[in-house]
């Protein structure tokens, strides 16, 4: 699928109509500075559409983009080490939580990204194993490929697919739009 527009919504952090009109919902889900906000401008074209910083825990919302009328992208939270006070971070697993297992909302993807230059973390693992558990369409991205060594490349990505257990897992790159068409047409 190509996408043709894409806007930002606006952010929510509970029930809010948006999320309740009948719109197929894809969800981010990753680490802090994993890479979520450069991952959506680089899928959809549009270099400013996602806030990006180095600072981790910056997305302290849901934030909502309308992908071509039809569908709707959330950027989640990052969890995880996050530069924000305790109680904060405790609040973001809430929002998280909530969204995922415990709203009527039903993700039509739920999109793991995983930075492949690192490697999955613990609560990478937990969170896989969690979407697991509560049966989600998963697709798993590991992302910043292009900040592997070719020499490692191979047994980085291949840790990837052994967490993935016969998941898809989609190599890519917001740096040089590497996988994007792939995702574009897997998650939409």
């Amino acid at each position: 699928m190509q996408i043709t527009s894409a806007k930002f919504m606006r952010g929510v952090s509970g029930t809010d109509e948006l999320l309740s009109d009948g719109t197929p919902q894809v969800a981010l889900i990753g680490r802090s500075n994993v890479g979520k906000s450069s991952l959506i401008n680089s899928l959809t074209g549009q270099k400013n559409l996602a806030r990006i910083s180095d600072t981790p825990g910056l997305t302290q919302e849901i934030n909502v983009y309308g992908i071509n009328h039809k569908f709707y992208l959330l950027d989640l939270p990052g969890y995880g080490f996050a530069k924000v006070p305790e109680r904060i971070r405790e609040d973001l697993q809430k929002l998280n939580w909530w969204y995922l297992f415990d709203s009527p909302h039903i993700q039509h993807t739920a999109v793991l990204v995983l930075d492949a230059n690192v490697g999955p973390s613990k609560n990478d693992t937990e969170m896989l194993a969690l979407l697991r558990e509560h049966q989600k369409n998963i697709v798993i991205v590991a992302n910043k490929i292009d900040k592997i060594k070719n020499a490692e490349y191979a047994v980085r990505l291949q840790a990837i697919i052994d967490l993935a257990q016969g998941l898809p897992v989609i190599p890519y790159s917001s740096k040089t739009g590497t996988g994007g068409e792939k995702l574009a047409n897997k998650i939409f």
